[in-house]
Order: C-alpha cells, then sequence, then structure tokens
C-alpha cells in the first residue's frame, strides 16, 4: 500500500508540469485539490471552495479551502482556510449566495456523518463558527451523507421565492446504496428542513437547478450500469417530492459528478457540464439546453484530456466560467478554469 501510494504521488507531481491550476498540488499546503465548487456574489466577486487533502483518499485529514477572485477570475486571492477540524474530514461544499441577507451560506459535512452551515457576512472575508444542523435534515436511520458538491440554488418563482435548496446524498443502515434528496431553508440559512428524496436507489451525487416554468430538476450522478447515463427527475413543490428518476437519453457519464446551472428563465437557458464518456473520466463538455432540461440542443467540449467533477458559474458579462479537476496522466492534477463565450451558450 506504501509503494502504491508513493508512485500515485509520483505521478501525481509529474503531470502538473506544463498546466496552469487555480489549486495546484503539491502547493499552498496540500497534496492533492478536489471538489470544486463555484458562486457569484452580486457584487461579481467569484468565491470558489474545494478541499484541500493530504493524499487522494476521500477521507482523513481534509480541510475545505477557498480563494476569490474580484475580476471575473483574471487574477486569484491566495488560499484561505475555511474548515478544519485536526484530522476530521471536513467536505462536500454546497455554497450559495443568499440575496435576502448578502450572506454566503455553505453547506458541508463532517466525516460523511454530521451536518454543517457556515456563514459569511462579508463576501468570505471572514466566517461564523460552523453550526450543526444533523438533527434537522438527517433521520436516526440515515448512514453515509453527502451535500453536493457542487453549488446550491436559490429559487426565484413566486411559490417558493428565496428558498435555498441544497442537493444532497445518503445511504440508509443496512442498504449500503446512495439515495439522493435535498434539503432547504426558508429564513435565509437560520433553520433547516429535510426535502423529498429520489424513489430510486443508485442515484448518487446530485446537482438541482430551478426551471423557467418554475419546476426544480435534479440531475444525478447513476451507478445504475443498466445505461452509462445521467439520471434526471423533477420536483414541482419546492423539493418536497421528487418524481421517479429516469434515464437523460442524451448525458453519458463514467459514473462521475456533474454540475448544472440556470444560465436565464428569459429566455430559457439550461447548462450542464460533465465527463461526457461512457467508462472514463475525460472530455469535460458543456451540454445546453433551451427547453428546461428536456433536450441538449449544443455541446461544446471543454477539455478533451482527463478530467472529473467540476462547477459553474455566470459571469458579469455573461459568460460561463468553468471550474474543474484534470490532469494528464490521472485527471487529478489540480483544478483550473476555462472561461466559454455567452455568445456561444445563446442560441
Amino acid at each position: 500500500m506504501l509503494l502504491f501510494l508513493w508512485l500515485i504521488n509520483c505521478m501525481m507531481m509529474a503531470q502538473n508540469t506544463g498546466m496552469k491550476f487555480l489549486f495546484k498540488n503539491h502547493k499552498e499546503g496540500y497534496n492533492v485539490y478536489r471538489i470544486p465548487t463555484i458562486i457569484k456574489t452580486a457584487s461579481g466577486k467569484l468565491l470558489v471552495f474545494c478541499e484541500g487533502r493530504n493524499s487522494l483518499l476521500d477521507k482523513g485529514d481534509i480541510d475545505i479551502v477557498m480563494k476569490t477572485s474580484a475580476d471575473n477570475g483574471n487574477t486569484w486571492s491566495s488560499l484561505k482556510i475555511i474548515w478544519d477540524i485536526g484530522k476530521n474530514t471536513c467536505g462536500n461544499p454546497a455554497p450559495v449566495y443568499d440575496i435576502v441577507t448578502g450572506k454566503i451560506i455553505l453547506t458541508a459535512t463532517l466525516n460523511n456523518d454530521k451536518v454543517y452551515v457556515l456563514c459569511s457576512k462579508d463576501d468570505g472575508e471572514s466566517w461564523e463558527p460552523p453550526m450543526d444542523m444533523t438533527s434537522a435534515v438527517k433521520p436516526d436511520n440515515w448512514k453515509w451523507y453527502a451535500s453536493g458538491p457542487v453549488h446550491a440554488v436559490q429559487l426565484e418563482q413566486t411559490s417558493f421565492k428565496n428558498r435555498i435548496v441544497v442537493p444532497c446524498n445518503h445511504t440508509i443502515t443496512g442498504i449500503n446504496k446512495h439515495i439522493s434528496h435535498v434539503i432547504y431553508s426558508d429564513d435565509s440559512g437560520v433553520t433547516w428542513k429535510l426535502g423529498g428524496s429520489v424513489p430510486n436507489e443508485k442515484t448518487d451525487e446530485c446537482v438541482v437547478a430551478e426551471l423557467a416554468n418554475g419546476g426544480l430538476l435534479l440531475n444525478m450522478r447513476n451507478s445504475d450500469r443498466t445505461l452509462p447515463n445521467r439520471k434526471k427527475s423533477i420536483s414541482t413543490d419546492g423539493g418536497i417530492t421528487w418524481s421517479y428518476a429516469v434515464f437523460d437519453s442524451t448525458l453519458i457519464e463514467p459514473i462521475c459528478q456533474g454540475s448544472l446551472l440556470s444560465y436565464s428563465s428569459s429566455p430559457n437557458i439550461l447548462l450542464f457540464s460533465n465527463p461526457l464518456h461512457k467508462k472514463k473520466r475525460k472530455n469535460l463538455t458543456l451540454s445546453i439546453s433551451y427547453d428546461n432540461g428536456k433536450t441538449w440542443a449544443k455541446q461544446v467540449n471543454i477539455c478533451h484530456n482527463k478530467s472529473a467533477y467540476s462547477d459553474m458559474a455566470v459571469l458579469k458579462n455573461g459568460d460561463v466560467i468553468c471550474l474543474f479537476e484534470t490532469g494528464n496522466i490521472l485527471p487529478y492534477g489540480g483544478i483550473t478554469t476555462k472561461i466559454i463565450s455567452g455568445c456561444i451558450v445563446k442560441k
């Protein structure tokens, strides 16, 4: 095992050469950076979060770290540690900007067991102590738990206006199969409630977007390999209940996280990013829908090479910034960004 980890470490050091990373492995205090997510505040400031790790392992000493940009991603701040509890796993960041209070609200998990919320009132410059909300959103028979990892959303439609919805997934004691669900807050993250779960097992890390008709679309990583495609589910009641998850005929995947983003409600433009490949984490692609995710009319390649987890945000000028994991040998050499022109996104 030690030899294997040493070889992996050497490979990941080698693949950093010649690539421009926002978070670069073996720099700024961590050996590995994974699980990226990004949001934009009212001022246009970008905040990116990820996990700072000692190794590729998904457990152990893992911290949530952050960088910011005030110029559309042209330059970035130095790394700031947001949540560090010794050798515990602080992970699965799912941030959102609350338009009601101006706060940054970040949900995350401790050791994939406890669920916390962290808040910043000054665009991420300082953070309040994490609040444990596990009892409100995790039933006693649930075991493994993850928020996101991807941005959360704040709803804009009349019926559930300003509700914050966080995509999550869990396992149930005795059943080691993941199930997608959501949690939500109607008071700017002060209190939280458990939303609905998708009826199907083998649904996993998920992403949520508000549709132009007021419904919610949940797009899910899929471990049911009947088809190598993403799964999707619809909610018409603000995330309280979800339809039976069905395959998306266009969006194939190798079992990997993806990102869903509402670019515009009028006109209706929905964006999705993931490694568009049946077996390998490579070929990160932007898929564009003009009909609430029923079909994906356009697909634009972001990275032909190895690539994995990603997230997106819309810049002030209408362009889209994509934050994603990539590397030459493994798709985990670090986290980089790419700008996609708004002209490409629109019809």
